[in-house]
């Protein structure tokens, strides 16, 4: 299909402000020319809306996503906080955010200027009386003729319930017209269809068909439109003829493809748990850890296997899109036309409360929250990355941390200083949250009852103060259909019993027979559940954006030999940006790939691979020598390592998914995720070593063959991997807390995402 259509039927009012061809044939080396423009101002309009009126279902993380956008742009982008200008609720209404765009960004704003506006709230579709021709394709079904909105807060107060007072993509488009400057990015975190709740998630949208048919615009928005065509002197043949080449100005962003949903989703759990869009909270992460003047276009490539991986985790298949304006080379500059100003920081210091600094947690990855409840050490540093002081995280609630000084600091940290990760705190007993979902109806109670007797398993209601992990509950016409959607070829029966991601999508081969009892199932889950904790253990601890280690990962394709992903921690230095043919790690199913590991550090390290399949299951890929496993993962320093290996070498003519040999080959084969883990330390991790090797002595797994965890060692052997981590941490650094300490000097984990697709 052709990009310019690609947003069309995009997230949100992003669905009508269409795309320009780009040229995805750029050299390269641009890549390496990019600079930040110079800017005499940057003005920001923040838009976030929970609470609507009466009759329609209320968000609880637009307010959340406007916070992350704005502690990003303040202290990562420079932006002065009184050029930024917040709408939440109420006070989002139509007027005061046409009114604000108006005065705060279009008078405001000339030639060279950085503009920022973004909303985050309901999305949904009006008819267009005047509506671009979208392509022949499947996700903009039901779409032609309609235009993507924005739903203010008084959207739907008016009398008529045909006519909404949404503000369209159209209008949009006109309002950025208007802007004198190119340098604008507008962000969307909404969508247009398919609102409601999924299983633990809130989608974005209202659902405003009215007959056969969607709402028109009111004569209020109409009359908006005219007045700007007016203003800009745009007839209406020559508006439409501009949209349909693509966006008015600048780079357009969206948090979900045309035939995707944008969650509203819960993080964390207790005091510290909140809420924020998926998308939002993705991206500003990334921006918090971005280690240098990306590109858009790159900057894409990770937050599209960033929300993979989310996808894996919680069923939410929602893929980000963007549009840069037509003959432009605004995919080759930096998000928001800027160049970071401070380094790569995961905290920022707010102030001092009641004898504690407190600091926002702008760059913690969702998967490692827990590690950030309390325990975690984090260093105050300069501008040029120097230590300066260390702080110990005492509570955290939401985003906002608390802690105090340790030691005696050249100078205690003021506010705005960074603050980057040096131990991160892991609970020493983490326990798996299972969703009770309510599927399981009458047998619900006895279904938290059973569970409550499993170690390490916590029961919890959908609508709790705890974001569950993975939820139980029975087979619907619902899952099936999302099963499908998926890609899954194991449909289970209706009403047998399983789990699910937080999205509702089956966890592969953990379904039964309809006529179980829900003693039966709970007692057959059990190896599962340890799995999936192992699993979760194993997400705490990546920390490829913030570990000091100079480590470097490729995956090749075999059979082309072409570099599929390379990644590297923030210690590393020199990566090569990831070849287009493969950017969202997508491989066909019988692939073989290899994977490579380097050293660059100054000293030895110890290295281990584990590939983690969809429906959980872990298979121990390094080392291999049962006999010797200590010594076979030393990596020495400035070495690589390549497996799985092969002794008597690889043919390359030979396709060995297709034509094994003796050798072990890593082949991807069926539908669905695979992922590579990487993790390196200083220090042999014996613990885990010797429990992998016992396994395998108990199996009788021949030397260089790989080692496929039972369900129930899964757990065993990451906990003692877990043990190992903090051992060697606590060695290293004054670490009070009771909980496992993991230090980014000490240790590297590091992923890598694949998915299968059919050939």
């Amino acid at each position: 299909m052709k990009r310019r259509y690609f947003l069309q039927g995009a997230g949100g009012a992003l669905g009508a402000i269409a795309l320009s061809q780009w040229d995805l044939a750029r050299q390269g080396d641009r890549l390496n020319r990019v600079l930040a423009q110079p800017t005499s101002r940057k003005l920001a309009l923040l838009v976030g809306i929970n609470r609507y009126p009466l009759g329609i279902a209320p968000l609880r993380g637009c307010v959340t996503d406007m916070e992350m956008q704005r502690e990003l742009l303040v202290h990562r982008f420079g932006f002065n906080p009184q050029d930024i200008l917040t709408l939440s609720d109420e006070n989002a209404s139509r007027a005061n955010l046409l009114d604000a765009f108006e005065s705060h960004l279009i008078d405001q704003a000339q030639p060279g200027d950085v503009v920022v506006f973004h909303f985050s709230g309901h999305g949904a579709l009006v008819r267009d009386p005047d509506p671009i021709p979208l392509p022949r394709d499947p996700r903009y079904q039901g779409v032609q003729g309609y235009n993507g909105t924005m739903v203010p807060y008084d959207g739907r107060l008016g009398s008529n319930p045909n006519l909404v007072n949404d503000i369209m993509g159209k209008t949009l488009f006109l309002l950025m017209s208007a802007l004198k400057t190119d340098q604008v990015t507008v962000m969307l975190d909404s969508c247009h269809s398919g609102g409601g709740t999924r299983g633990d998630l809130r989608f974005r949208a209202i659902e405003t068909r009215f007959g056969d048919g969607y709402p028109d615009p009111s004569e209020q928005e109409l009359m908006t439109q005219e007045t700007w065509m007016s203003r800009l002197d745009l007839s209406a043949a020559e508006l439409k003829q501009q949209r349909s080449q693509g966006i008015a100005k600048g780079v357009a962003v969206g948090s979900a493809q045309a035939n995707q949903l944008a969650a509203d989703a819960s993080f964390g759990r207790g005091s510290g748990r909140f809420f924020a869009g998926a998308f939002t909270y993705g991206v500003t992460r990334y921006l918090w850890q971005q280690p240098g003047n990306l590109p858009l276009q790159r900057v894409f490539v990770d937050l599209s296997r960033s929300a993979r991986d989310v996808a894996n985790s919680s069923g939410i298949q929602q893929a980000p899109v963007f549009a840069v304006a037509p003959g432009s080379d605004h995919d080759q500059k930096p998000l928001y036309f800027l160049t970071p100003q401070t380094p790569p920081a995961e905290a920022v210091v707010l102030g001092e409360e009641n004898g504690e600094i407190s600091f926002w947690l702008g760059g913690v990855s969702s998967q490692s929250l827990e590690a950030f409840e309390e325990g975690a050490v984090f260093a105050a540093i300069d501008a040029q990355g120097q230590e300066l002081a260390q702080i110990e995280q005492t509570r955290r609630d939401g985003l906002r941390g608390y802690g105090i000084v340790q030691g005696e600091a050249r100078s205690l940290p003021q506010a705005g200083r960074l603050l980057r990760e040096r131990v991160r705190g892991v609970p020493p007993e983490l326990s798996l949250r299972l969703g009770l979902d309510p599927s399981l109806e009458d047998d619900l109670n006895e279904m938290r009852s059973l569970l409550q007797q499993i170690r390490q398993v916590d029961p919890v209601p959908l609508d709790s103060g705890e974001t569950p992990h993975f939820l139980i509950g029975r087979m619907t016409r619902t899952a099936q259909a999302l099963a499908v959607e998926h890609g899954s070829r194991d449909i289970s029966q209706l009403a047998s019993i399983g789990l699910f991601t937080r999205g509702l999508v089956p966890i592969p081969q953990s379904f039964g027979q309809p006529n179980e009892s829900i003693a039966a199932a709970a007692n057959r889950l059990v190896p599962r559940f340890q799995l999936l904790l192992a699993g979760q253990i194993l997400g705490s601890v990546l920390n490829s954006d913030t570990s000091n280690l100079n480590l470097e990962v490729q995956v090749e394709v075999a059979q082309n030999n072409q570099t599929l992903a390379r990644s590297g921690t923030r210690g590393s230095r020199d990566l090569v940006v990831q070849q287009r043919e493969h950017d969202l790690n997508r491989l066909p199913s019988g692939s073989e790939v290899l994977i490579e590991v380097t050293n660059h550090e100054d000293r030895d390290l110890y290295v281990s691979l584990l590939a983690i399949g969809s429906s959980g299951r872990i298979t121990v890929l390094y080392p291999n020598d049962w006999d010797a496993p200590e010594q076979a993962s030393r990596l020495a320093s400035g070495q690589s390592l390549i497996a799985p290996e092969h002794e008597g070498g690889r043919n390359p003519q030979r396709n060995y998914c297709t034509n094994p040999s003796g050798d072990f080959h890593l082949c991807l084969t069926g539908r669905g995720y695979v992922e590579i883990l990487t993790i390196a330390s200083t220090r042999p991790l014996r613990d885990a070593l010797r429990a992998i090797a016992r396994i395998a002595g108990e199996t009788g797994l021949a030397s260089r063959s790989p080692l496929a965890l039972r369900d129930e060692d899964s757990l065993n052997v990451v906990e003692a991997l877990l043990t190992d981590m903090n051992r060697h941490s606590r060695g290293d650094i004054e670490v009070r807390t009771a909980r496992n300490a993991v230090n980014v000097n000490q240790m590297a984990a590091l992923s890598t995402m694949i998915e299968i697709v059919d050939p």
